[in-house]
């Protein structure tokens, strides 16, 4: 069998998993800045951004109907285009409607390229090999976010932030453009549904996929902040720890993937809940700063499992159903966005421990439910990509 990587749509995800990282990260590691030094935005503010930018994951199942009239390797060419325009115009509105407008046609992009680009992997490659090429993405992904935070630490010292935001976005555009005139699509898949799906027999699919979530809003709004909040982490070193992570991530995603493919879904499943259970608990309870990073990285690492339940979706589903499925779950995934973030601050105001608790609860929850899986291991295909 050909090699994953020589096939047509693997180097055309690669290079827009490229561009979506680095558009993504480019914006995360300015925004904060930019929105205090040039648009003299407040804490207010920032908060009713970042609600925003959850919303396009929310609405992400309107891209079955969008799928009516556009084929899903062009949405995803689409997608990086306004990804790379919300950037690029990101510094030349510097104010709060500017950013809401800006924020809103970006995260578009990015959340509209993560749903097709799932898709995409899952309807072009077996089940043997689709968890080798998720990792082989994530890992390509996280060494992105590396290369650029490296050149933006030196950007600054030559561009303002508007420019540096102005490079970066044409460039994305320029991908975008680029992908509008490819057609990865060297042979025949099965047609998808054009409409929303929604069948009992994937319960387990959408239960995993919104715990996990869940779990993930958890880690985001309330790890970090433990950290600069109780143990006075710099800026420099949260950076650090970004940069340890996306290294870790780089090596450690593609033998996640092979450990897919040689134990199967359930068994790898099970050890990252198992691992969120002990990991949220010792948010709870740690005391040592030199821990707290440990567990954060822990927590980053075991997070890749998560690739394991779309390829678990992928070897029992309807074929014909991969595409708006993949949608559906994504908008189920966000539901804990828009929810957890404003429920787990009220209750941090009680206790900063109970968000952390709720997370080892939601863990034991996901390794209860995964027990349920029940699909044959395929062969080893480690050698494949």
């Amino acid at each position: 069998m050909e090699s994953p990587k020589k096939q047509p749509m693997y180097r055309y995800l690669l290079v827009l998993t490229i561009s979506a990282t680095v558009g993504l990260q480019t914006w995360r590691t300015l925004f904060d800045n930019f929105a205090v030094h040039m648009a003299g935005l407040e804490g207010r503010h920032i908060g009713v951004i970042q609600s925003v930018r959850e919303v396009p994951g929310f609405l992400t199942l309107l891209i079955v109907f969008v799928m009516l009239v556009i084929r899903e390797h062009r949405l995803s060419a689409l997608s990086i285009l306004a990804l790379g325009l919300g950037i690029a115009m990101t510094g030349l509105l510097p104010s709060f409607p500017g950013l809401m407008l800006t924020t809103l046609l970006m995260s578009f992009g990015f959340h509209y390229f993560q749903t097709t680009n799932q898709s995409l992997v899952l309807q072009h490659f077996d089940v043997q090999v689709s968890p080798l090429v998720f990792g082989s993405l994530r890992s390509i992904g996280a060494a992105s976010n590396i290369a650029v935070g490296l050149v933006i630490y030196f950007l600054v010292f030559v561009l303002d932030y508007s420019q540096i935001y102005l490079l970066i976005g044409v460039l994305i555009v320029a991908t975008g453009l680029w992908a509008l005139t490819r057609n990865p699509i060297d042979r025949p898949t099965i047609p998808q549904h054009r409409k929303m799906i929604l069948r009992r027999r994937y319960w387990l699919f959408y239960l995993l996929t919104f715990l996990a979530g869940a779990r993930r809003q958890i880690f985001v709004a309330f790890a970090v902040f433990l950290m600069v909040k109780h143990f006075h982490y710099s800026v420099q070193e949260i950076s650090i720890l970004f940069m340890i992570n996306n290294g870790i991530t780089f090596f450690l995603s593609p033998l996640i993937g092979r450990a897919i493919v040689r134990f199967g879904e359930r068994k790898v499943l099970s050890l990252e809940y198992a691992c969120m259970i002990f990991i949220f608990l010792a948010y709870a309870t740690v005391q040592s700063k030199m821990l707290m990073a440990g567990l954060y990285i822990l927590d980053h690492v075991f997070f890749s499992c998560a690739m394991a339940i779309r390829t678990y979706f992928q070897k029992m589903a309807d074929p014909r159903d991969i595409g708006p499925s993949v949608a559906v779950g994504n908008t189920i995934n966000h539901i804990a966005a828009v929810i957890l973030p404003t429920v787990g601050g009220l209750l941090w105001m009680i206790d900063y421990r109970i968000p952390f608790v709720i997370g080892a609860f939601l863990g034991l929850l996901s390794l209860t439910a995964v027990q349920r899986m029940r699909i044959p291991l395929p062969p080893s295909a480690a050698d494949r990509v």
